[in-house]
C-alpha cells in the first residue's frame, strides 16, 4: 500500500517520535510505500487564508471553502497546499498520529486538515460519507496521551472515547470517504516506564501488521439517512453519534 503519514510533535525525542520510527522500520519491512508530512520539521503554516491561493474567484471578500473549490479547477493552490494534496490522493491509507490534546489534535495538525481538505476532492458536490472524495482509502489515527484509559471509559470522568473522538473519526474521516480504522492509543505516556513504553511500540507494530485485514469501525452510508438529513424511521442508530430522541433521558 502507499501509505501517508501526518505527524505532529514538536520534540524529536519524544515518545511519539519512537512510534513514528517504529511504523517506518514496521512499514518497510512489510513493502510498502510511506511518505512522511512531519509537520513541525516542515514548519507547516497552520492558519488558513487569502495567501493559500494563487488567484481568487471572489477577491474582495475571502469565501474559504469556495475558493478552494476554484482553485482545484484553476490550479491555483499555494505550493505548500498543493504538494500535501498530492500526498493525499496518492495514499491508500492515511495515519494522523499526533498527542491528544484538548480532546482533540494539535493546531499544526487541525490546520493541515483545514488547508489540506479541500472543497471540490475531498467533499462537496454530494461527497460525503461513503460518497466521500477520499472513497476507496482507509484511514487512522495513532495517538498518546497522558490520561488513563479507566478515564475515558463509557463511565469514565472524561466519558467514553469514542464519543471524544467521534468528530475525527467521523467528521472527519468517515466523512471525507475513508474507512476508518480503530485508532492506536498509547496511554499515560508520562506515567509509564521504558517496559510499558517498549511494550506500547510492540503493539503498535502489530497494529500496522494488520493494516489490510483489520475490520473498519461502522458508520451509517448515505442510505440510511432521508431527505430530512435524519435516519430513516426503519434504520437502528449504530454509532455513538447518532441517536433517537427517544432514547435520550427527558
Amino acid at each position: 500500500m502507499k501509505i501517508l503519514i501526518v505527524y505532529a510533535h514538536h520534540e524529536p525525542k519524544s515518545f511519539n517520535a519512537a512510534l513514528l520510527e517504529r511504523s517506518l522500520k514496521t512499514l518497510s519491512r512489510l513493502g510498502h510505500e510511506v511518505k512522511v508530512s512531519d509537520l513541525h520539521a516542515m514548519n507547516f503554516n497552520p492558519v488558513a487564508g487569502k495567501d493559500d491561493f494563487k488567484a481568487r474567484r471572489f477577491p474582495d471578500a475571502l469565501q474559504y471553502d469556495r475558493e478552494q473549490k476554484y482553485a482545484h479547477t484553476h490550479d491555483a493552490f499555494a505550493d505548500d497546499i498543493q504538494a500535501e494534496l498530492d500526498k493525499l490522493v496518492w495514499c491508500d491509507f492515511l495515519i494522523l498520529q499526533f498527542p491528544l490534546w484538548w480532546f482533540s489534535v494539535p493546531a499544526i495538525m487541525k490546520g493541515w486538515i483545514d488547508r489540506v481538505f479541500v472543497n471540490g476532492v475531498v467533499y462537496g458536490t454530494g461527497r460525503r460519507m461513503d460518497a466521500g472524495g477520499l472513497k476507496g482509502r482507509k484511514a487512522m489515527m495513532t495517538i498518546t496521551t497522558g490520561c488513563y484509559p479507566e478515564m475515558v471509559g463509557p463511565d469514565g470522568l472524561l466519558g467514553d472515547l469514542d464519543v471524544n473522538l467521534w468528530h475525527l473519526n467521523s467528521g472527519t474521516l468517515a466523512y471525507a470517504g475513508f474507512k476508518v480504522l480503530a485508532p492506536f492509543t498509547a496511554w499515560s505516556i508520562h506515567y509509564t516506564d521504558h517496559e510499558r513504553r517498549t511494550r506500547y511500540l510492540e503493539e503498535y507494530a502489530v497494529r500496522l501488521e494488520q493494516l489490510e485485514t483489520a475490520e473498519p469501525m461502522f458508520f451509517h452510508p448515505l442510505a440510511d439517512f432521508g431527505s430530512d438529513w435524519r435516519l430513516k424511521p426503519d434504520v437502528a442508530p449504530r454509532t455513538v453519534g447518532q441517536h433517537k430522541k427517544d432514547s435520550l433521558c427527558e
